[in-house]
């Protein structure tokens, strides 16, 4: 039975509940009026449940289509404005006990390059990120209980969190792990987190099964289970995500919109964020062994539907995608991007030969943050390094709240703008600089309190000065 309010996995992700939804969808998607109430009820900025977007996700008409696509363009303008947040991960150790047959880091791997940060590693690693000039980090690791224990990756938060480089300063450390207890949790949120991130890979049990045949990951309901857990352990940022091309694309949108409306029912939060990665060609995982991938063109109507379903929700596209396909769903959606990432151990102070990567999947967008930043200017959006609602208390539903209330531009917006002014001083480009500073100018006449443009544009006065970390 289906019960959104369950905290058992297959009570609130219902595979019946999901094939009726299927279903339902097929029955409905060819009906103007019923498509038409669905589409109305997204224009009120309501959201929409797992049954209503899967009816639009299965619409091939195109007019529709594109009524999605400019719906979902608005709602981000309104809620999220033209700010892009800027992270990059960081893998601490890629040594796995799991048997995940589409990730490289899997335990019958022998040739991969296994690796495992020191602390002094870290140190390099953190200082080569804070001389991009990124300020916002999420970390990796492989899930070991000998090499990757809970000890571990707390003290790797503590020795990011404490190195201040010139004028760089990590200042978000969000932490994607494998799922673990309530008590864990707590650890995590004491020392300071940001966001908890756990892709579920797959909603369909009977494949995750197969796709986890061995290792603790094996465990469909305990994986599935973490993020109330989490929620548990004080942590109210948590970020979801599936990997399309693993299973039936329609089936993973709906269980994702499933576990949200779950969050929102039992938390009173839905999740801060969700991804979208899709499969990717590793060391050796040949993405086409997966006969589930999506085209760029559902891909992208999958981007604008999360849009409209969750207005207030953050949704991440990572490296994995290229320039051309990033650039097709920024204006749908998307409000956090990674720059300059590597996604082996180690990568960023010292460059990795190929023959022995440590890789967990390539990267298709290569540029330099810079070359990120610089692209994200000329389209005119505002490059974001700003942790100020993490530091400042506002998380969970306190964010939720501000963003609901539209005040980003008379608190993100400005944020953005100092950070982004910080950003331009110390490690920008020259034609970066004049584009950015031109940028500043024109954005800190859209932010609506006048006392609030005031502050801002003496703040950034101010970091031209030489003072740094302002926030609202």
């Amino acid at each position: 039975m289906y019960q959104v309010t369950s905290l058992k996995a297959e009570e609130f992700i219902s595979d019946q509940e999901i094939r009726e939804t299927l279903a339902y969808a097929d029955e409905n998607c060819g009906n103007a009026e019923a498509v038409g109430k669905i589409l109305e009820k997204a224009r009120q900025r309501k959201g929409l449940n797992h049954r209503e977007a899967s009816v639009l996700l299965a619409c091939t008409d195109e007019e529709v289509i594109q009524q999605i696509y400019q719906l979902a363009e608005q709602i981000k303008k309104d809620y999220y404005g033209n700010r892009i947040v800027l992270f990059a991960p960081l893998y601490l150790s890629n040594y796995c006990v799991n048997g995940c047959v589409y990730c490289p880091y899997h335990l019958k791997n022998k040739h991969i390059a296994r690796k495992k940060l020191t602390q002094e590693e870290i140190v390099r690693e953190v200082t080569a990120l804070q001389d991009m000039g990124h300020k916002r980090l999420a970390i990796e690791a492989g899930e070991d209980p000998v090499n990757n224990p809970i000890e571990y990756i707390l003290e790797c938060i503590d020795t990011i969190y404490s190195i201040k480089h010139k004028n760089g300063a990590i200042r978000r450390v969000n932490v994607n792990i494998a799922a673990t207890t309530v008590e864990n949790y707590k650890k995590l949120h004491q020392a300071g987190i940001g966001t908890y991130i756990l892709f579920q890979e797959t909603y369909h049990k009977e494949s995750y099964e197969k796709l986890h045949p061995t290792g603790p990951k094996h465990d469909y309901a305990y994986h599935t289970e973490a993020m109330d857990r989490a929620m548990e352990g004080g942590i109210d940022d948590v970020g979801l995500g599936v990997l399309f091309g693993l299973e039936m694309y329609r089936y993973e949108f709906a269980g994702l919109l499933m576990h949200a409306e779950h969050l929102e029912a039992v938390h009173g939060v839905g999740p801060h964020t969700i991804s979208v990665p899709r499969v990717k060609h590793a060391d050796d995982i040949d993405p086409s062994a997966f006969d589930n991938g999506i085209s760029d063109d559902v891909f992208a109507k999958i981007c604008a539907l999360i849009r409209i379903s969750v207005p207030y929700t953050g949704m991440i596209i990572s490296t994995r995608e290229s320039q051309a396909v990033r650039e097709r769903v920024l204006p749908l959606g998307v409000s956090q991007i990674s720059g300059a990432s590597k996604t082996s151990v180690g990568g960023y102070a010292d460059e990795e030969p190929e023959e022995v990567t440590s890789a967990q999947f390539d990267v298709s967008d290569q540029r330099t943050l810079d070359e990120v930043v610089n692209w994200l200017m000329r389209m005119n959006y505002i490059p974001s390094f700003c942790t100020a609602c993490y530091r400042e208390g506002r998380t969970g539903d306190r964010f939720m709240t501000l963003c609901k209330n539209m005040q980003i531009l008379n608190c993100c917006h400005p944020n953005a703008l100092m950070t982004l002014k910080e950003y331009l001083e110390d490690y920008a480009s020259e034609d970066s600089k004049r584009i950015g500073m031109a940028l500043i100018e024109r954005e800190l006449e859209k932010i609506p309190n006048s006392k609030v443009r005031e502050t801002a544009a003496a703040y950034i006065h101010d970091i031209e000065g030489g003072k740094r970390d302002f926030r609202f």
